[in-house]
């Protein structure tokens, strides 16, 4: 049965720079690169190629040792240029010089009957050497599903409630059979139901309105009400020993391209944000993609932030690095490296902050729309026991005891404070309204990975 969910607890971070809703006329990108420290949890990543050797789009050029079923491929065909290593020959990227026109591997296509009769195993197969298995994600863990697992159901969030997010709407316009398609697929790997999860305050997309399969539940309330793992928690929460399987709306379309079309379709919009962007909107390109297009010529200033993805998750990233697996936006942010005579103690209305603290007013204006830039403000101190984080975080859950657990690495009470239930976005707005200025997010992902690895 639908739920329709009300959540009164957290904070919409209102940043200038939203991208309008068209098309923006950037060049397209000459390079793009698959990541593998951008798939938490990949142990020991095995490259299939070599420098110099070309692809298509859907060749297998990485897998991960300890899943080897599962194919990471390429986004576009072209040539293997560079295969970058760090420290210790850490795999950092694989790099591809894209040709003019993208050719495609083939894969098994299905339509109408073929496709309902296909069975799971085949589904599986088929998903798993063409490169769309990595879209969907476990919980707990925040990583890579095994396919070997059977989840008890499955969750997607169709909107982003993060600042300056992507509409999903416009993201997704014409693509109504190609999801459809995706959540056919999808069914077969759960018995459970599939809970697809939209704004109960806008107007729903079609491409969601129209699904079949699906159970349709409302969410409203300010950020983080878009985070799944909020979602999982308030329809169907995550016990010890469960496993829910939660992908974005983008994956699933890319799995219904896949089935229908035969090909791995690695295409997408992304959205171009943020205060320091010159010219915002949406560029169509590819998984992977090089920003220097994107940022070259685009900036009001020369001393900015890039940002792959949102400005509470996302990775910050070189002028001409590589856009995230999963993220669908870039954010460009005045560098944090000025400071200010009396910092937060000067009064000003121009600064955004959670707290009604001396001096800083934007609680009177709780509409206006902010530049903020990258710095802390403070430096890391003892936790102060406010009662902030759990005024932020709409989830049945302590946060301030659970990150205490996990520094001192107690399994019991991180098992009992709800260490399943989260990864580091569900409580990435602790650390932003945080007075100590600690890092939650690489907290909370050194718990998982003690509670995982044990």
């Amino acid at each position: 049965m639908s739920k329709t969910v009300k959540l009164k607890k957290g904070f919409d971070i209102k940043l200038v720079g939203e991208a309008e809703k068209q098309l923006a006329d950037f060049k397209p990108a000459k390079t793009f690169a698959i990541k593998p420290t951008d798939f938490i949890g990949m142990q020991r990543p095995k490259v299939t190629v070599n420098e110099g050797d070309t692809v298509k789009a859907g060749t297998p050029i990485l897998f991960d040792k300890a899943m080897e079923k599962v194919q990471y491929c390429a986004p576009v065909s072209g040539e293997i240029v560079e295969i970058k290593r760090g420290d210790r020959r850490k795999l950092l990227e694989i790099k591809i010089l894209a040709d003019a026109y993208i050719s495609y591997e083939s894969f098994d296509k299905f339509s109408g009957d073929s496709l309902k009769s296909l069975s799971k195993n085949d589904a599986i197969e088929q998903m798993c050497k063409s490169g769309v298995w990595p879209q969907i994600i476990q919980r707990p863990f925040g990583i890579v599903a095994n396919p070997e697992d059977t989840p008890k159901s499955i969750f997607i969030s169709g909107f982003d409630s993060h600042p300056l997010a992507p509409d999903y709407g416009f993201l997704l316009q014409g693509e109504e059979s190609n999801f459809q398609a995706g959540i056919d697929i999808l069914s077969k790997l759960t018995s459970g139901k599939i809970h697809l999860n939209v704004n109960g305050e806008s107007a729903i997309p079609s491409v969601f309105a129209n699904a079949k399969g699906v159970e349709l539940n409302k969410f409203s309330g300010p950020h983080p009400a878009g985070n799944v793992g909020v979602q999982i928690h308030h329809i169907d929460p995550i016990n010890k020993g469960d496993i829910v399987w939660t992908i974005n709306p983008y994956g699933v379309v890319q799995i219904g391209k896949l089935f229908l079309e035969g090909k791995y379709d690695a295409s997408k919009l992304v959205a171009v944000t943020g205060s320091e962007a010159a010219k915002s909107g949406y560029v169509k390109t590819f998984l992977g993609a090089c920003v220097d297009t994107m940022v070259s010529g685009n900036t009001k200033q020369d001393n900015i932030r890039v940002v792959s993805g949102n400005v509470l998750t996302g990775e910050r990233i070189n002028k001409d690095g590589y856009l995230g697996f999963y993220h669908q936006q870039i954010t460009l942010l005045p560098e944090g490296d000025q400071y200010e005579f009396l910092g937060w103690m000067k009064p000003t209305s121009s600064r955004l902050s959670y707290h009604r603290a001396l001096g800083l007013l934007s609680f009177l204006s709780p509409n206006k729309e902010y530049v903020l830039d990258t710095n802390t403000n403070g430096e890391e101190r003892a936790f102060v026991q406010t009662g902030v984080f759990e005024s932020v975080t709409p989830m049945d859950i302590l946060p301030v005891y659970l990150l205490k657990a996990i520094l001192a690495e107690d399994f019991d009470e991180m098992e009992e404070l709800g260490i399943y239930e989260v990864v580091e976005e569900d409580l990435a707005l602790c650390e932003f309204v945080d007075v100590s200025k600690h890092p939650v997010q690489e907290i909370v992902r050194k718990g998982i990975d003690l509670i995982q690895y044990s």
